[in-house]
């Protein structure tokens, strides 16, 4: 029998990276919104690039076990300006995560410095790992049969 760890979070994170890079285009917003997942004992945190970004203009929504994050880069061109050359990318970006149901989405926090949003799930009390006790003969408990 070979037993192997499996962590369901890094599992989900994988698979979503792993179905993000089979898409990657030009035009794939993603690719305008990166993001890096740390599973950490009590949550996971998630850390999106929103450079040149209005904070007011970045949303955070949760709906039915799916996390959205959403923002906005306006053009900025003052009178008489004109763009000659344009690599930055403007308009509305959004990502969409789907949650683990180990994790609390009701207590989900976010906080934006730097151009760095950072959202954070707490894991839930019975997705956490925990320690279990090992009955002997000699403590007087039943003994589990095979």
């Amino acid at each position: 029998m070979l037993l192997t760890s499996i962590d369901p979070f890094v599992q989900e994170f994988e698979r979503q990276f792993t179905q993000l890079t089979r898409q990657f285009t030009k035009d794939d917003p993603t690719a305008i919104m990166p993001m890096d997942g740390i599973r950490r004992a009590d949550d996971v945190v998630l850390r999106f690039d929103l450079p040149g970004i209005d904070p007011g203009s970045v949303e955070v929504t949760v709906d039915r076990g799916v996390l959205t994050v959403s923002a906005s880069r306006a053009e900025e061109f003052g009178e008489g300006e004109r763009a000659f050359v344009r690599e930055r990318v403007m308009g509305t970006f959004t990502r969409r995560v789907y949650l683990s149901e180990h994790l609390d989405a009701e207590a989900i926090e976010a906080a934006y410095d730097n151009g760095v949003l950072a959202v954070r799930i707490p894991v839930l009390e019975k997705a956490k790992p925990r320690k279990i006790a090992i009955h002997t003969s000699g403590d007087g408990s039943k003994a589990i049969r095979n």
